[in-house]
C-alpha cells in the first residue's frame, strides 16, 4: 500500500469514528473559517495544540488538563530541580537558552502520548489523527523511555534476559504504571515521595518467606533495594552529552558511547519510603562542560549531586548471577561502585554513591563459592 493510501484511510478512519473530529479542525488548530482562500484559512493555525492544554483539552478534560499544569512529563521538574541543585540559574538568559534549546525535546505535552510520536523519536501521526486513550506503550512510554527501560525490559540487550513480567506474563508498562501516575502533579524526580508502584503492591509476603528464602530476612530487605538482587543482569548507562549549535544554526546534543553496566552503589535517596543501605546505580550523561557552548561555569555546584544515580532497572528475575549463592554478592568487587571505578573528574560529585572498600560485604568463608551449589559444596 502506498504511504498516500493509508494517510487517505487513517483519515476517513478519524472523520468517520473520532468524537474529536465532530468539533471541527478550527476548534483546536485555530484559523479562519467561511473562506475559500488558502492563506486567510490558516491564518493563525497552530499545529502543537496541546502545548496550551487548558485551552485544546480542557474544554472536555478539565481533570487532566488541570493536572497538566504541574505534571512531571510536562514540566520537566526532575530536569529543572538537577540543573538547579548543580547551580544552573533559571533566571539568567543565557542559561535558560541552553536549556530551552536542548533539554525540552523530552517534554510531553497531551499530544505526544495520544496522537503522535514523542519528539525523540520524529515526532509524526500515528493512526493518522485518530485520537487514542494510549497511541502505542512501545512508541508512546518506550519512545522516550527506550534503551534505558524499554529495551531492558523486552530483553533488547544482547546476552541479558528481559524482565519476567513480561516474558511470562506479558504485562505492558500500564500494569503497574496507571493513568494517575503518568498524570500526577510534580514532585520533583520519580524517585522522591512514596514508591509508586512498589514491589511489594503485589508481592506482599515478601517478609513472610522469610523462613523458605534465606535472603529474605530482614536483614538483608532493610539494607538492599529489590534490585539490587533481582534485576538480570546489566543494564543501560550513558555517559558525557555535550550541546551546541551547528554551521547551519541546528540544535544538537551528542553522546559519549552508552556502556552496559552493573554497579551496586551507596542510596543517595535514603529515606524513610527508600531506606535501603544498597541500591543499584546508573550512570547518567551529565557533565561540568554540558552548556559550555554557551557560556562559562551555568553549572558552579555540578559536584552537589552524583552522576552515577539511585536507578530501578526493568529487566526483574527470581534467580539472578548476583543470588546464586551468597558468595556470587560478597566479596565481588566487581558488582560494588568503587572509586577506581569512577572518573577522577567526578569523584567528588560521586563521594556519596562510592562504596568504601571497608563497606564491601565481605566473603563468605563457609558459603558455597560462586557457581557452585550447596550440594557440590558439600560433596567436595
Amino acid at each position: 500500500m502506498e504511504v498516500w493510501e493509508k494517510v487517505l484511510i487513517d483519515s476517513k478512519k478519524y472523520l468517520e469514528e473520532d468524537v474529536h473530529a465532530q468539533v471541527g479542525c478550527i476548534e483546536c488548530h485555530g484559523g479562519t473559517s467561511d473562506t475559500d482562500d488558502k492563506e486567510l484559512a490558516h491564518e493563525g493555525v497552530v499545529a502543537k495544540v496541546s502545548a496550551d492544554p487548558m485551552k485544546a483539552c480542557g474544554s472536555c478534560h478539565i481533570d487532566y488538563a488541570v493536572k497538566s499544569q504541574s505534571n512531571i512529563h510536562r514540566l520537566q521538574t526532575g530536569y529543572q530541580d538537577v540543573l538547579s541543585n548543580r547551580g544552573g540559574d533559571f533566571t539568567d538568559p543565557t542559561f535558560v537558552t541552553a536549556y530551552n534549546n536542548h533539554c525540552t525535546s523530552c517534554h510531553a505535552d497531551c499530544g505526544d502520548c495520544h496522537i503522535s510520536r514523542p519528539s525523540g523519536l520524529g515526532g509524526g501521526l500515528i493512526s493518522g489523527h485518530k485520537v487514542k486513550k494510549i497511541a502505542s506503550v512501545w512508541l508512546t512510554c518506550g519512545g522516550c523511555h527506550s534503551a534505558r527501560i524499554a529495551d531492558d525490559y523486552r530483553g533488547n540487550h544482547e546476552g541479558i534476559p528481559g524482565d519476567v513480567h513480561w516474558a511470562k506474563q506479558g504485562m505492558v508498562c500500564t500494569k503497574c504504571h496507571n493513568s494517575e501516575d503518568y498524570h500526577a502533579p510534580s514532585h520533583g524526580t520519580r524517585y522522591d515521595g512514596a514508591q509508586s508502584p512498589s514491589c511489594e503492591d503485589c508481592h506482599e509476603d515478601i517478609r513472610s518467606a522469610a523462613g523458605a528464602i534465606e535472603q529474605h530476612d530482614d536483614e538483608h530487605l532493610d539494607k538492599l533495594a529489590c534490585q539490587t538482587c533481582h534485576a538480570a543482569g546489566a543494564y543501560k548507562s550513558c555517559f558525557g552529552c555535550h550541546t551546541g549549535i551547528d554551521s547551519k544554526d541546528i540544535k544538537f546534543y551528542s553522546t559519549e558511547p552508552s556502556q552496559m553496566t552493573f554497579k551496586i552503589g551507596l542510596n543517595p535517596n535514603q529515606s524513610e519510603e527508600r531506606p535501603w543501605d544498597y541500591v543499584l546505580l546508573r550512570h547518567s550523561p551529565g557533565n561540568p562542560e554540558l552548556f559550555d557552548f554557551y557560556g562559562e561555569n551555568l553549572l558552579p555546584d555540578f559536584d552537589a549531586l552524583p552522576t552515577w544515580k539511585y536507578t530501578t532497572p526493568h529487566n526483574t528475575q527470581r534467580n539472578t548471577p548476583q543470588n546464586e549463592t551468597c558468595n556470587a554478592c560478597h566479596g565481588q568487587d566487581e558488582l560494588f561502585l568503587l572509586e577506581e571505578d569512577v572518573d577522577p573528574a567526578l569523584r567528588a560529585a560521586n563521594e556519596r554513591v562510592i562504596v568504601p572498600e571497608d563497606r564491601v560485604p565481605g566473603y563468605l568463608s563457609d558459603q558455597p563459592a560462586p557457581g557452585v551449589s550447596e550440594e557440590e559444596e558439600g560433596g567436595t
